[in-house]
């Protein structure tokens, strides 16, 4: 079957389309003329982090150049001493294991926080808050000002805390709900990480947990929390309620309903949350300045390192971007259809 001619003017042709399937020429051309040119601001800095990892620091100096074998007679130098004759393995590793575990377990507690804030309808007595928070602040004078043991201390303060649920707590009404329990989570972002961050270098110091891996965990665990809650919150909120409702009836627990309706309905929103959290916690830079040295170091530690008193040696730091970019972008192909699924959940509501 042949196409049906196109009768119109020149000027019509070029600019305006003849279908909704197909751009008119000109459109065209600048639409792939602006991808093309935003695909080149994207990929250049990569492409001369690369290029920058295959110099010697003369070539660095002098340049810059550009393309290899035409601007510059490219090496491997800096590649063998960071792989091979610098201690680069050892912060490879630790950033792997801490930015993966710490991510699965933000995943798992964030996910069933946000089902529970979803599903359930919490209501915390004001009471209750603020003795909380008067006896933890009480504990801490105690231990530390009256030196007493911190067993003794936290046993009586959570002996107050329950007589004073039972007695003084029932006469006050005021609660915060759903809605407070959020934005106090989310909050916890707002607060700049360098306000905590001396509190939990002492927490740890004391614990004697310094430079572990379990220290990192813990600590991107608890700071990423609220982000997978905040996320998650809102794909647990688009599925039918009715689904979970005939599970009930037929005799499941909130929990089976949990892991065997909800997750499986939301795993294109549980693969955008891992990607983002899993990124943050690979760039952390602040909480592992503090808490590691030697033994936890991290690749943006490391990478922070090759600014010595001789300046910034550019061709050993692009050596460990290039790695550090290497497990993302395998991770981020692998899951890339369902973290383009997952950013469009709750864009359209009907």
């Amino acid at each position: 079957m042949s196409a049906t001619p196109d009768d119109r003017p020149l000027l019509r042709r070029l600019f305006e389309r003849r279908s909704l399937e197909e751009l008119a020429p000109i459109p065209k051309a600048l639409t792939y003329a602006a991808l093309m040119g935003w695909t080149f601001v994207v990929l250049f800095p990569l492409y001369w982090v690369l290029v920058t990892s295959l110099k010697v620091q003369i070539q660095v100096d002098a340049g810059p150049y550009y393309l290899p074998f035409v601007d510059f007679q490219p090496t491997l130098d800096a590649w063998n001493f960071m792989l091979f004759q610098n201690n680069t393995l050892w912060p490879y590793v630790n950033s792997i294991i801490v930015a993966l575990v710490s991510t699965v377990l933000a995943l798992i507690i964030g996910s069933l926080a946000a089902y529970a804030l979803v599903r359930i309808r919490f209501q915390v007595k004001l009471a209750a808050i603020i003795a909380f928070i008067v006896l933890a602040a009480g504990v801490i004078v105690a231990v530390s000002v009256f030196a007493v043991p911190w067993p003794a201390a936290v046993v009586a303060a959570l002996v107050l805390f329950f007589m004073i649920l039972g007695t003084i707590g029932r006469r006050f009404k005021a609660a915060l709900g759903n809605n407070d329990i959020e934005f106090w989570m989310i909050s916890n972002r707002i607060m700049p990480p360098i306000v905590a961050v001396l509190p939990i270098y002492v927490m740890f110091q004391n614990l004697k947990l310094l430079d572990t891996q379990i220290a990192l965990i813990s600590t991107y665990t608890a700071v990423n929390l609220p982000i997978v809650v905040w996320l998650t919150r809102d794909f647990f909120a688009g599925i039918p309620l009715d689904l979970e409702e005939s599970a009930e009836i037929d005799g499941a627990s909130k929990l089976r309903v949990f892991f065997t309706i909800a997750l499986p309905l939301v795993r294109s929103g549980l693969a955008a949350t891992f990607m983002l959290v899993l990124i943050l916690a690979w760039n952390e830079y602040l909480l592992a300045l503090f808490l590691s040295n030697a033994n936890a170091q991290t690749m943006p530690v490391l990478v922070s390192a090759q600014n010595t008193t001789r300046g910034p040696q550019w061709w050993y730091m692009s050596v460990l971007i290039v790695i550090m970019i290497v497990p993302v972008i395998v991770i981020a192909a692998f899951l890339q259809k369902h973290i383009a699924r997952g950013l469009m959940v709750g864009a359209v509501k009907g």
